[in-house]
């Protein structure tokens, strides 16, 4: 692993800071998590500055609309974005990071040619239909059945859990197309666009009260053939290489967010007051913040330590496994010191008292869901045990 930076790279930093500073100003504040219209105008908006800008698909290759930056590069993109606190990738996030990688690798020419710059400019935004009520973890149980009829796939079913289902004009889809198959091999993966005829979004409400969140159900939906990625029934095999991207490096921005969520708690430690006295006399409590610097940085550590392994393999490994086990680990642990720290002000969504608590609470309500998203803890434990372990497969 090398972790000096050359001087094309400091180079890059700068320049990127020098942009951010100059733009981040102009961006208008966040839209309530509710207003969908101004959500998506702001993501979008913010997307199409990156676009123009010629940061788009930072780390996509060049060919494509991309600025073939270095993993390196990539990482430094996402530190220097979070430091400054600009715009997270918000609803373009399935675009951006999940189906505009897989097509990339996977599509047609055809396909690329139509919407990997809808992706990049921020005018296309995607969901994912890959989890149902019965195939979340064992994604491989889906039952959304697809029959070819002619010139097009006729889906039938329902999804759950699609983020932004509500919003998106395409969905990346898993189907099953053969269901005599064994049941990794009758999958096929699909372009679906959510404006077709038959799909019903329903969507459903968070413990958060945000409605993100969207249970979808099909019926009789007709997709054209040509919108198939990869053959019939080999969809498995390309849903592998989206999980790649999603267990990557698509944690990243989180842990950075993390980082910065320890630095705000021991800022707000330091005006909470009781008895007398403010939170950060307390000596365990400056412990377990420092613990869980100590942890984050880490965690960045073997990020790195990543990055370079795909810089030299083209693949994260099992590294990104390790990462999200860990990950998920100091995460909860984060928001449990939180919710202690500001006592009643953690059963409110809104800031309380003149002080920043609000997005502590959201937080910590946010990290009950990083052991199940990109795979569950139990799922990521498996992998490692198995592949890198070498320990016998679990009955």
């Amino acid at each position: 692993m090398d972790l000096r930076y050359t001087d094309s790279e400091l180079a890059f930093r700068e320049e990127l800071r020098a942009w951010l500073r100059e733009v981040l100003p102009s961006v208008p504040p966040e839209p309530h998590r509710n207003d969908w219209e101004g959500r998506r105008a702001w993501d979008t908006g913010w997307q199409r500055m990156l676009f123009d800008a010629g940061y788009a698909g930072i780390n996509w290759p060049k060919e494509y609309g991309g600025r073939g930056a270095t993993p390196t590069e990539h990482l430094i993109f996402l530190e220097e974005t979070e430091r400054m606190r600009a715009p997270y990738v918000g609803m373009n996030f399935v675009g951006l990071l999940h189906a505009g990688p897989t097509l990339v690798a996977e599509a047609t020419d055809e396909q690329k040619a139509y919407h990997l710059p809808g992706i990049l400019k921020g005018e296309h935004v995607w969901c994912q239909g890959f989890s149902e009520p019965g195939a979340g973890s064992d994604l491989a149980s889906l039952r959304c059945r697809a029959f070819r009829d002619g010139d097009d796939y006729v889906i039938s079913g329902s999804k759950i859990w699609t983020s932004f289902g509500h919003t998106a004009d395409y969905c990346e889809m898993l189907v099953r197309t053969d269901p005599d198959a064994p049941k990794h091999k009758g999958i096929t993966w699909l372009i679906l666009p959510m404006n077709a005829a038959g799909i019903d979004i329903r969507p459903l409400r968070t413990m958060e009260g945000s409605t993100e969140f969207c249970e979808v159900y099909f019926d009789e939906v007709r997709v054209p053939v040509k919108n198939r990625v990869g053959d019939e029934n080999d969809g498995w095999r390309v849903t592998m290489v989206t999980l790649a991207f999603e267990r990557g490096t698509a944690f990243v921005s989180e842990m950075l967010q993390s980082m910065e969520l320890v630095r705000d708690l021991t800022d707000l430690a330091k005006k909470i007051t009781r008895h007398g006295s403010t939170a950060w006399e307390d000596a365990g409590l400056r412990r377990e913040l420092a613990h869980l610097s100590g942890e984050l940085d880490a965690l960045w550590a073997l990020t790195k330590r990543n990055i370079s392994e795909a810089q030299r393999k083209g693949l994260v490994g099992a590294g990104g496994n390790v990462f999200k086990v860990a990950y998920t680990d100091v995460r909860q642990k984060l928001g449990d010191i939180s919710m202690r720290l500001l006592d009643r002000a953690s059963l409110s969504l809104d800031d309380m008292a003149g002080l920043p608590t609000g997005k502590h609470v959201k937080g910590r309500i946010h990290a009950l869901s990083i052991g199940i998203a990109a795979g569950t803890s139990q799922v990521q434990k498996n992998i490692v045990s198995e592949r890198v372990l070498g320990l016998p497969k679990d009955r």
